[in-house]
């Protein structure tokens, strides 16, 4: 790691002010949007913005903005990076200013939960048609059977599992199943379903995607079927996932492209309105799955949503394929 002195000053400027300091603080937890820093900072968000300019300039901070959103999550590589870790960790635990920020980012999560528990609990059983609003379900399970191919798999792990219809559908090409989600309601009606689809080797638990605590390299294929437009740090769940996949498996991620009906943000819980190739190429790359492919769907009506399932696997078996 290294620097010129100009950069070298440029990054310690712009992380050595109070405000912009706490603000990295944050974003080394997750990304999180200006609405969201300027009530955690109890500060207006023209105030918030300006600091955000400063450390996106800065190369600490990548701004994207997401339909009529603007989110911000710190720089994902580089010796920039490295250099505000090292200065993020050297911060004293306990730290009074410090730990506010987390008291309040913590009520932020909260709130976001009973919203997201509420949104569930009323939708759990009619998950599927709440789903099917948007495009055509049939041609969305094509795509995902393609994009898997005929197994058999060993083990099946679909993260966010939600009513279990990725269980019902892969479950057979596969050995042994496992679904994970934190709604109990939900993990209700999966059982059910999964038993009427005469499924044996399945398990359910209430689980985190964020933290499986799955061993590494514990499934061949590993499935997170329209669930990172909830969460609130997408990027995690891609990583969680990716350390899951054996050295010969595959992650299928399923989800919208980019979009901008903001209505889904309120009437449906959807944190972020779609991914770009791009994005969940390079997590996955970091993830070290760096052989991804992407098919993509076109909406039934003009004002539908397009559908993205993307396969990522590891370089051992891009090479194997080669030969």
């Amino acid at each position: 790691m290294s620097f010129t002195s100009d950069e070298l000053v440029e990054v310690l400027r712009a992380a050595g002010e109070p405000t912009r300091l706490r603000i990295l603080a944050l974003l080394l937890r997750e990304e999180l949007s200006v609405m969201e820093l300027g009530q955690i900072l109890d500060q207006s968000q023209p105030r918030v913005s300006r600091h955000l300019k400063l450390l996106t300039e800065a190369g600490l901070v990548e701004r994207f903005p997401d339909g009529a959103w603007v989110f911000y999550r710190l720089a994902l590589g580089g010796d920039r990076r490295r250099l505000i870790d090292a200065v993020l960790h050297r911060l004293a635990e306990g730290e009074p200013v410090t730990g506010r920020d987390l008291d309040r980012l913590g009520q932020v999560h909260r709130a976001r939960e009973a919203e997201a528990a509420a949104y569930f609990e009323r939708n759990a059983a009619r998950w599927d048609e709440v789903r099917s609003l948007y495009v055509t379900e049939d041609e969305v399970e094509r795509a995902i059977l393609d994009a898997v191919g005929p197994g058999p798999f060993e083990r099946l792990v679909d993260l966010g599992t939600g009513a279990g219809r990725m269980l019902t559908l892969l479950g057979a090409k596969a050995r042994s199943a496992l679904g994970l989600d934190l709604s109990q309601q939900m993990l209700n009606i999966a059982r059910r379903q999964a038993g009427d689809a005469g499924l044996s080797q399945y398990e359910l638990r209430h689980g985190d995607i964020f933290a499986t605590g799955l061993q590494s390299g514990s499934a061949d294929l590993v499935v997170i079927h329209r669930v990172l437009h909830y969460l609130n740090d997408p990027a995690a769940a891609v990583s969680e996932a990716a350390r899951l996949v054996l050295q010969d498996g595959r992650l299928l991620i399923v989800d919208f492209a980019p979009h901008r009906l903001e209505y889904l943000r309120q009437a449906h819980q959807h944190r972020r309105l779609g991914f770009s190739d791009e994005e969940i190429e390079r997590w996955c790359v970091e993830g070290g799955l760096p052989d991804v492919t992407c098919t993509t769907l076109a909406p039934a009506t003009d004002d539908g949503l397009t559908v993205k399932v993307w396969l990522a696997r590891p370089a051992a078996a891009q090479q194997r394929n080669v030969a």
